[in-house]
């Protein structure tokens, strides 16, 4: 177990590189299965969940090569498909969410997917019918060992099918499009997912051989194929973790400059920052952040209560929400903070209170935030990161406390974000790691 001890209430000033996106990764590492031949991913981040996908890919047979730092090689020649129904697989998958959508790929290729129930994050229910209803759409026999949590879909042959999800789930709709990609005939996914990590594994997948239209869509139509190739795929700057810098720098009033963004996939992000007085400037693909002691949320034209609520691609990320809630306690003015998906992602403001933030947790998905304007700045406390965006979002919160702070629980953090303390450091942050 580790923590961070946090002495706040410093500027920072410098230049960051976002890591590679996060929830892209772990799609596109579950997608080389498709293939035996060799694949090559760049801008890989070093964090937990990844190096977890990393090592159960290993187990399965497949050949992981390092490249660089960033880079991996991945060939799927000899998959052993024994360690699906091994101990040592129900302790590995259980133990991250995004293991799931190795289900896609292996049923595609081989013609049976097996999962432990996943574990990841404490934010809610977060059920998995959507992928195991689309592979039983497209002709997979499904069965679920209620005693070891275990699931499993079975097929000879997959056929095409047209198929309405039931919500535009981005990791169900990651699942069904692997399986979708070499199954007889077309199939098409209407209320599809369309976020940027989902029209990147659709441009690898296309890559590889697969006839995927509508990218970038909420329909996609899938021509089956009879097999797929290797390619060389780069993964995203990941939007979440640029946000949370965005985040850093607004909290302690600090210039900052966040490099190579890819502002074309960062939709309504830079928007909502905007809506809550926060300058922002584009230079090229970065974003360049002024040292701000300032910054007032802005009130719709009929001067109601600003709302941020989360929604499916175009609308704004889940993932950043919590960030949201963090910067308007230090607003001037008032916002309603709207979380649809999770119903216990906010419930991390008690947290926030006991640092002096003014939140009024309205139900588990709303809370209102009066911000304070930094006239009564946050005051330092001891704390647990209960979640990845919780965690970073309390971090932030430190940062601009007086005081030190110290937040337990950190592994939650190292799941979504590389080697944090260190870049913090870099920009001048007084962070430390101890292990306990």
């Amino acid at each position: 177990m580790a923590s961070f001890k946090i002495e706040g209430g410093h500027k920072l000033n410098g230049t960051i590189t976002p890591q590679g996106a996060k929830n892209e990764v772990l799609q596109i590492l579950c997608a080389v299965l498709l293939t035996p031949e060799r694949v090559v991913v760049n801008n890989v981040p070093d964090i937990i969940d990844v190096n977890k996908l990393i090592f159960i890919l290993g187990e399965l047979g497949v050949k992981v090569e390092k490249l660089s730092s960033s880079s991996y090689a991945f060939t799927a020649d000899e998959v052993n498909l024994k360690y699906l129904e091994s101990a040592d697989f129900k302790k590995d998958g259980s133990s991250l969410r995004g293991s799931i959508m190795i289900v896609g790929p292996l049923l595609a290729r081989f013609g049976k997917g097996y999962i432990p129930r996943p574990g990841g994050d404490k934010i809610g229910r977060r059920r998995l019918d959507t992928h195991f209803e689309g592979f039983i759409r497209l002709g997979a026999k499904f069965r679920y060992n209620k005693e070891d949590s275990f699931y499993g879909v079975e097929a000879e042959e997959l056929h095409g099918v047209d198929m309405l999800l039931d919500e535009a789930s981005v990791t169900g709709t990651a699942n069904i499009l692997m399986a979708a990609v070499l199954a007889t005939g077309t199939t098409k996914i209407y209320n599809a997912a369309c976020e940027p990590y989902i029209q990147q594994l659709s441009k690898m997948l296309n890559s590889m051989g697969a006839k995927i239209s509508g990218v970038g869509s909420n329909l996609l139509i899938i021509e089956g194929v009879k097999s797929l190739g290797g390619c060389e795929h780069r993964v995203l700057p990941d939007m979440i973790e640029i946000g949370s810098w965005i985040g850093v720098a607004v909290m302690t009033r600090s210039e900052l400059t966040i490099k190579n963004v890819s502002w074309e996939n960062l939709g309504q992000i830079p928007n909502v920052f905007r809506k809550l007085g926060i300058q922002l400037e584009k230079r090229g693909d970065d974003i360049y952040i002024p040292e701000q002691e300032s910054y007032e949320i802005q009130n719709y034209i009929d001067g109601s209560v600003l709302t941020v609520a989360d929604a499916p691609w175009p609308g704004f990320t889940p993932d950043l929400l919590s960030i949201v809630l963090v910067i308007a306690t230090q607003a001037k003015g008032t916002v309603l903070i709207h979380q649809k998906m999770f119903e216990s992602r906010l419930f991390f403001v008690d947290k926030l209170i006991d640092m002096g933030a003014k939140v009024i947790l309205c139900d588990p998905h709303r809370a209102t935030v009066i911000g304070m304007d930094f006239e009564s700045s946050l005051k330092a406390t001891k704390m647990t990161s209960p979640d990845i965006r919780a965690g970073i979002s309390l971090l932030i919160a430190a940062l601009s406390a007086k005081g030190t702070s110290v937040i337990n629980n950190i592994e939650q953090i190292d799941r979504g974000y590389e080697n944090i303390e260190a870049r913090l450091k870099s920009i001048g942050a007084k962070i430390e790691r101890i292990e306990i």
